[in-house]
């Protein structure tokens, strides 16, 4: 890369850069809300219990930034071909790779030791995180498979699994609607993402479902994975009838922006607008589940 081009920037920038501070942010939400309606429906006092608190969002947040830091060290040949990753401290030169290398291992391995000392099952859980996104997604599916969004699911699905798992080890139902949910809620926000930089993706040689079979396809499936959202709070009573009523309105909102991209004249604009609805889907749906437990 022409470091005459590298935006100027700081170590600490460089750093949240590394990590990806906004996926380990976002993700927390979901691990506090795993770790609160355990506490909330198994009885369990939430101010007793800060030891168990702290240890799951910082062991969470460490297993997350480690799990970014590998993925940058592993992609580090393709980071410079894509436009919205050249800028990587990695690519850039800031971080030396060997730091890297050495940054995601140290950060694994402290937030594990951390989730372990919760319980068992959410260490063992944080560690199937940690490899599936690095080892399974990363290295193996990422570039060699159409399905590797499929698979990086799994790892982006465990954070809610995580809250829960270091509070109730037993994993009620409702912990794994929190998991579907997360697993489902992927592939029509990431194929949303990938239809707006398939041509990037294509340059860099990964296999996107954009990129392998068109717009027309990614359509389709962006619209099957938004029905299977349909019947999930159907499973989650425990919350109330009015959790029900507004995550089966946003399910349906989703649904019809989704079936309106078959006509839509203007696909990345289409794509960008299920981007944004994404968003605002999993912060509202999982914002609510709080709220609807404290009201």
């Amino acid at each position: 890369m022409d470091k005459t081009n590298v935006p100027e920037t700081t170590v600490m920038k460089d750093f949240m850069a590394l990590i990806k501070i906004g996926i380990v942010n976002s993700n927390l939400i979901t691990v506090f809300t795993g770790m609160w309606l355990a506490f909330i429906l198994n009885d369990i006092p939430f101010l007793s219990n800060l030891d168990t608190i702290a240890l799951t969002l910082v062991g969470s947040a460490l297993i997350i930034a480690g799990s970014a830091s590998l993925n940058n060290y592993i992609d580090r040949d393709i980071d410079p071909l894509m436009e919205r990753t050249k800028t990587r401290p990695t690519v850039t030169g800031r971080i030396s790779y060997s730091k890297v290398l050495v940054i995601g291992l140290a950060l694994v391995i402290a937030g594990s030791a951390l989730l372990f000392m919760t319980t068992l099952t959410a260490g063992v859980i944080g560690v199937i995180g940690i490899v599936s996104y690095v080892v399974i997604y990363t290295m193996w599916s990422k570039r060699r498979h159409v399905s590797n969004t499929i698979v990086g699911s799994i790892s982006g699905a465990v954070p809610p699994l995580i809250g829960w798992a270091a509070v109730d080890p037993t994993l009620d139902l409702l912990a794994w609607m929190l998991f579907l949910i997360m697993f489902i809620w992927q592939p029509p926000h990431f194929y949303a993402l990938a239809m707006k930089r398939a041509d990037e993706y294509g340059k860099a040689g990964i296999p996107m479902l954009p990129t392998v079979k068109g717009f027309a396809v990614t359509k389709r499936h962006m619209f099957v994975w938004t029905l299977f959202l349909l019947p999930l709070p159907f499973f989650m009573t425990e919350l109330g009838m009015a959790f029900i009523i507004l995550a089966t309105l946003l399910n349906a909102g989703w649904i019809a922006l989704a079936a309106g991209g078959f006509k839509a004249k203007d696909d990345l604009k289409w794509a960008k607008y299920m981007f944004i609805y994404s968003l605002q889907y999993l912060t509202i749906i999982f914002v609510a589940m709080v709220i609807v437990t404290v009201i």
